[in-house]
């Protein structure tokens, strides 16, 4: 089968260049020879990693850890409950996607209302605390400052009380480094929460909501040096293949299930599932029906510190004939 596959690098929308294709020989392990090169096979297959999006009861729990290097952080949290403190990030914006649920976002810019879909960034330094209701997010890291791309759908509001039944209480607050990671807190200290809250009417800045609409293709929602973050949305078509020279790629499975044809493996992905991609490893898609993933890029390799939910498959041809067979359907 022809194919064609761009070769991409993070900071442009255009490839370097297109690149025709014989799809078996380019899943294929390599000739052997006599040159000592690292074969396919030394290399590991893809690993997923899945958190289900229905809510299930369990109790209250640091945030788990995805993926992360020594400047990004991707968390997986679930909540039916008020979080116990306040949080202001000394390095890093932190980026919010909801999965499921709703979450009330309390900071010092305003109240964001989080339903399912629903994007948000809380710049360095900025206060803010959480009330979920049977809800499940990610959370992105990011050395600061982040830009957002796209527009916005609605912003932070002065709102009080926050969510009914609110009362100010004694709460902390957590000054922290490193990503927000466990054990790394500065300060933690007493907090007036209804001070704190009230400063939004001295701030001329709000958060901004960003929501991917029903179009296809990719949407950036945020950038920033070796940094971005996309919603890719499709319902089929042509199978192409892309190869990041410069970039990590983890993608999450929002709706829709599809097959990752990649060159370490082949992988049936269905919503909850998130995958890490190596730079330089050429990927195409198999959809089985419309759907959406979260794709970020990191210039920096973004290792998996999560529990493996399953591994890809080898790229034999049977794997590869039926993975196309179910694409057809």
């Amino acid at each position: 089968m022809k194919v064609v596959e761009d070769v991409v690098v993070m900071e442009s929308d255009r490839p370097l260049r297109s690149i025709d294709r014989d799809e078996e020989l380019l899943l294929a392990p390599p000739h052997p020879g006599e040159v000592p090169m690292k074969l396919a096979s030394e290399h590991p297959p893809l690993t997923v990693v899945h958190h289900p999006q229905q809510y299930r009861a369990q109790p209250f729990a640091p945030p788990r850890g995805l993926y992360e290097n020594d400047q990004i952080r991707v968390e997986w949290q679930t909540m039916d409950n008020r979080q116990p403190f306040y949080h202001r990030n000394c390095d890093v914006d932190e980026i919010s996607y909801q999965i499921a649920g709703e979450r009330t976002l309390m900071t010092e810019l305003g109240v964001v209302e989080h339903q399912p879909g629903d994007f948000s960034r809380i710049p360095r330094g900025v206060a803010h605390d959480n009330y979920g209701r049977q809800e499940s997010h990610l959370l992105f890291y990011v050395p600061a400052p982040v830009a957002e791309k796209a527009t916005a759908a609605s912003s932070s509001q002065p709102v009080s009380p926050p969510f009914p039944g609110w009362e100010p209480g004694e709460v902390n607050e957590a000054v922290t480094q490193c990503m927000g990671a466990h054990g790394h807190d500065i300060a933690v200290f007493p907090v007036d929460e209804r001070r704190l809250l009230d400063r939004v009417h001295d701030e001329e800045d709000r958060l901004r909501v960003l929501r991917v609409g029903d179009g296809t293709g990719t949407t950036v929602l945020y950038e920033a040096p070796r940094f971005r973050l996309a919603v890719v949305t499709a319902t089929g078509g042509e199978r192409r293949y892309r190869r990041t020279l410069d970039g990590d790629e983890v993608q999450y499975q929002v709706r829709g299930r599809r097959t990752l044809l990649t060159q370490r493996g082949i992988v049936d992905l269905e919503p909850g599932d998130l995958v890490r991609i190596p730079l330089g490893v050429a990927h195409a898609d198999v959809d089985d029906e419309a759907g959406q993933y979260i794709s970020l890029l990191s210039h920096r390799e973004l290792p998996q510190i999560a529990e493996t939910a399953r591994t890809a498959d080898p790229c034999t041809p049977e794997r590869l004939a039926a993975a196309l067979a179910r694409g057809a359907r």
